[in-house]
């Protein structure tokens, strides 16, 4: 995903990663923590196998819209279907969470483009229209109460449809690439027949911290249908790479133990933000107890967000 969750920069970070990833030789990759899938469409136009995954349904509709999908684009019947009646309230809402992110209005449009894209009749363009509400959302969310009298006085309709301009259209590079939303070790042994796993690290997060709903919060809730799901959610993701940890030692351990899970598959490009949690020397020397260290590779955007990125590639399949 972009470096924070609002996206700031990620066009530099993606650059980044795609600097990197020039440098190695590899014609599928494996991706346990896909995030927004900006990489993957990338990847996929360089002719790569992409297998895509991410424990958030939220990342999943995305990557099956933008990943996965090769052909099918809504079409202006399927817009209609989508749009039907967004403003018009109904007996009662059909996920009530909406309204701790968006005023009513913007809540019941959203509850009703969620409501009609189960209407239209194929799994890619069910998971555009969703992709397509959740940038909207991130729209309407972009603005605060002193910023709110820039937002465009369309409706969010408007923005729907202005949005469709802007999305990357289906790209078919004759491969057959996946979306998934698996538990990341079992994806990651699954993948028996991959070059390359790209590893974006998850920001370490303390347990003895409070808990903190980040912007893309809303849209697993909306996509879920409520908030009632996240300590169901976060059991299953317990004692495992992504879940809250007590030390450095036991986020590093969890590193190592998907990194030994993955042995199977030829080359490792391992991402991290270094937020003054985790340094990148500890992460080499992690990745190093498991595999030879090839090359490390860092990106200052301090200037931005205090905040340096690195990766480091394992496998030894450099371009000549």
């Amino acid at each position: 995903m972009a470096l924070n969750d609002n996206g700031s920069f990620s066009n530099g970070w993606l650059a980044f990663e795609l600097g990197v990833l020039r440098r190695l030789r590899f014609t599928s990759a494996a991706l346990p923590f896909t995030g927004e899938p900006h990489l993957s469409v990338q990847l996929k136009r360089w002719k790569v196998r992409v297998a895509a995954n991410d424990p958030m349904i939220w990342s999943f509709t995305k990557a099956t819209a933008l990943v996965e999908n090769f052909a099918e684009r809504l079409t202006e019947s399927d817009l209609s279907i989508a749009l039907h009646d967004a403003y018009v309230p109904r007996d009662r809402p059909d996920n009530p969470a909406l309204a701790k992110w968006f005023n009513e209005c913007d809540a019941w449009w959203l509850d009703n483009v969620r409501f009609n894209a189960e209407r239209l009749d194929s799994e890619y363009k069910r998971a555009t229209a969703l992709t397509l509400g959740m940038m909207v959302g991130d729209y309407a969310l972009s603005f605060d109460k002193d910023t709110r009298v820039l937002r465009q006085p369309l409706c969010l309709s408007k923005v729907f449809r202005q949005l469709t301009q802007v999305l990357p259209s289906p790209y078919d590079n004759s491969l057959r690439n996946r979306s998934t939303n698996q538990d990341v070790r079992m994806f990651v042994a699954e993948r028996q027949h991959t070059d390359l796993l790209f590893l974006r690290l998850p920001s370490p997060v303390l347990q003895s911290e409070p808990s903190r709903e980040t912007l893309s919060g809303w849209r697993e809730e909306w996509l879920r249908g409520g908030d009632d799901f996240w300590n169901d959610f976060k059991q299953q993701q317990a004692g495992k790479l992504g879940a809250p940890v007590q030390s450095k030692q036991q986020y590093l351990g969890f590193v190592e133990d998907l990194l030994r899970t993955a042995s199977h598959i030829p080359l490792w490009a391992v991402a991290q933000t270094e937020n003054g949690f985790i340094s990148t020397e500890e992460l080499v020397d992690t990745v190093a107890q498991i595999r030879k260290v090839d090359a490390i590779y860092t990106k200052d955007f301090s200037d931005l967000q205090g905040v340096r990125a690195s990766i480091i590639t394992a496998g030894n399949s450099l371009k000549h």
